[in-house]
C-alpha cells in the first residue's frame, strides 16, 4: 500500500512539473526542433543501416549456397580422381598378369 502512495506521489509531482513548463520558451522550441531533426535523421540512418543489413544477409546466403556447391563439386572431382586411380591400379594389375602370362608361353 506504502508504495502505491509513493508512486501516486511521484506521479503527481511529474505532473505538476509538466503543468508548468513553458512551452512557449524560444529555446525550447528551437531545442524541440533541433531534437526533431536529428530524430528524423537517426530513422534515415537506421532504415538505410536495416536495408544495408538485409542486403548483406541476402549476399551471406548467396555466398553460403555458391561454396556448398563448390565444396559438392570439390568431393565429386576428389571421388572421380579416386576411381580413376583405382582404375589405373586395375589396369597396371591386369598388365603384370598379361606380362606375366606372356613370359610364360615365350619359356
Amino acid at each position: 500500500m506504502n508504495s502505491i502512495n509513493e508512486k501516486e506521489k511521484k506521479l503527481n509531482i511529474a505532473l505538476e512539473e509538466l503543468k508548468n513548463l513553458d512551452l512557449d520558451n524560444p529555446d525550447f522550441k528551437n531545442n524541440l526542433e533541433e531534437l526533431n531533426l536529428q530524430k528524423n535523421q537517426l530513422e534515415i540512418e537506421k532504415s538505410d543501416l536495416e536495408n544495408k543489413y538485409k542486403a548483406l544477409l541476402d549476399d551471406h546466403a548467396s555466398l553460403s549456397k555458391k561454396l556448398e556447391e563448390f565444396k559438392d563439386k570439390e568431393k565429386l572431382e576428389q571421388r572421380k580422381q579416386i576411381e580413376f586411380s583405382e582404375k589405373i591400379d586395375e589396369l597396371n594389375q591386369e598388365t603384370d598378369t598379361l606380362l606375366e602370362e606372356i613370359d610364360k608361353w615365350q619359356m
